[in-house]
């Protein structure tokens, strides 16, 4: 979809948003928070954030909102484990940033997080929300529908990272809880950063346009090789004992699906996010192949190391989508378009059906997207205005990385209607140190993957 058709906008003056009254939908209770409302009634302009993940990218989205023009203060943070969130308060309280926002200079005045503040467990964010107006949420994807459900019920706007669920059941609560956000005129921005990036905003607005005529065809990528992988003895020892299978798997939450999703959702959704923004529209259907074969082992869990998939939409027009985490294999992370009329062979350049070039950008002045997100989210929050309501896309670009799981794990033909409607949840029955999460090691200490032709995803 073009910008103008992403950001929703709200035209209501600071003196409307106070008035707005209490409504009830889906069972919370709908009383808009915005900020400038409350600027506006005591002239207070603080934006507090709180941040629900201490992770790397939980810190790098809290230096970009505590590098925003607006008053912004982080107030309140949370982690399932006190040393991730030691490592996060800690690189925000030094004196320089410039390796996780690529400015110089510190955010540490913008810091305000006393001890009692600091929230560590599975509940943790339940009391850190309440302490913000803002939140963001940055843990695993997996706990992302439980986070993103109880930052509506308390009216909070909302930084989420992608992917917004790991099944079919948590994309079904995202959605529902987008809608409430939408009406209580709650700003939420999804880390699908391409959408803030200016070339991306070009070249996508452009397609739509008909610049290159009608898409018929698309090609995305992410091929390289691969992400961190943690330990269970080096983890083991840092301890002092050995770790719960519960701790092992949070620690090394990449490589479990009801933690990340497998890679084709927890990365490859970028891709597979442009692909659907050009094309305005979700597949109907894929199958596809995939597998492990180099990346294999005990710390590998139980996700693929390649997925090739065929989305169909419902025009008859196909996605043709790989990714891989392959080390020593060509690394490509991009997308490509076909038209009518012409082509888009890279992001920023569009050709004639000759070859002739119609459009490149010039990126030299081109803002960093990871900041634009915030800053945009930020200025409609401190402006009192309704601008971002991105929760929906996010929930489709994930179901579309996740239909494209059970197209390769089951080696079927999958629909996106019965993809969507299954009750298949991933997440264990109880979240404690000591309970089972819901795939287990083997004797041999390897975990089962899933075998095509044989595997059920439905």
């Amino acid at each position: 979809m073009s910008k103008s058709k992403h950001i929703k906008k709200a035209n209501s003056s600071r003196r409307e948003f106070v008035k707005t009254s209490a409504m009830a939908a889906g069972g919370m209770l709908l009383v808009p928070s915005l900020l400038a409302a409350k600027a506006h009634v005591d002239g207070d302009d603080t934006i507090k954030v709180a941040l629900i993940g201490c992770g790397g990218r939980g810190t790098g989205a809290a230096v970009q909102a505590l590098s925003t023009k607006q008053n912004v203060r982080l107030v309140a943070m949370a982690d399932a484990f006190r040393d991730r969130l030691d490592e996060s308060y800690n690189v925000l309280t030094s004196d320089d940033i410039s390796d996780w926002s690529g400015m110089e200079g510190s955010v540490k005045g913008r810091v305000q997080v006393p001890e009692e503040h600091k929230f560590v467990g599975f509940d943790a964010y339940k009391k850190a929300i309440p302490l913000a107006d803002v939140v963001i949420l940055t843990t695993p994807p997996g706990f992302r529908p439980i986070h993103f459900e109880e930052a509506v019920r308390q009216n909070k706007h909302i930084f989420t990272e992608k992917p917004v669920a790991t099944d079919a059941p948590g994309v079904r609560r995202v959605l529902e809880a987008a809608e409430v956000a939408k009406q209580k005129k709650l700003n939420v921005v999804v880390g699908l950063q391409r959408h803030y990036q200016t070339v991306y905003r070009r070249w996508v607005d452009m397609m739509q346009a008909g610049a290159i005529g009608e898409i018929i065809a698309s090609q995305v990528y992410w091929n390289n090789d691969g992400v961190w992988v943690r330990g269970r003895e080096e983890y083991s020892k840092k301890a002092g004992r050995p770790l719960t299978e519960m701790e092992y798997q949070m620690r090394n939450w990449y490589y479990f699906n009801w933690l990340c999703g497998d890679h084709i959702t927890e990365q490859h959704i970028h891709n597979l996010d442009v692909g659907n923004w050009v094309k305005n529209a979700y597949p109907v259907r894929a199958h596809g192949m995939g597998g492990r074969q180099v990346r294999v082992g005990k710390d590998y869990g139980e996700i693929f190391d390649h997925h090739t998939v065929e989305f169909e939409y419902e025009d008859g027009s196909r996605m043709f989508s790989q990714c891989r985490h392959q080390p020593g294999t060509m690394s490509r992370v991009t997308e490509v378009f076909q038209g009518t009329n012409g082509s888009a062979p890279q992001p920023g350049i569009l050709l004639s059906r000759s070859g002739h070039e119609l459009f490149k950008h010039d990126g030299k002045n081109d803002l960093n997207p990871y900041q634009v997100e915030h800053d945009e989210l930020f200025e409609a929050i401190a402006k009192g205005e309704y601008r971002y309501a991105d929760a929906e896309n996010g929930a489709k670009a994930t179901m579309t990385s996740i239909l494209g799981r059970m197209a390769t794990y089951s080696g079927q033909v999958v629909e996106w209607k019965d993809a969507i409607a299954s009750n298949l949840s991933l997440m264990p029955q109880k979240f404690d140190w000591n309970a089972q999460p819901p795939v287990l090691p083997g004797a041999d200490g390897m975990y089962a993957c899933a075998v095509p032709g044989v595997t059920k995803v439905l």
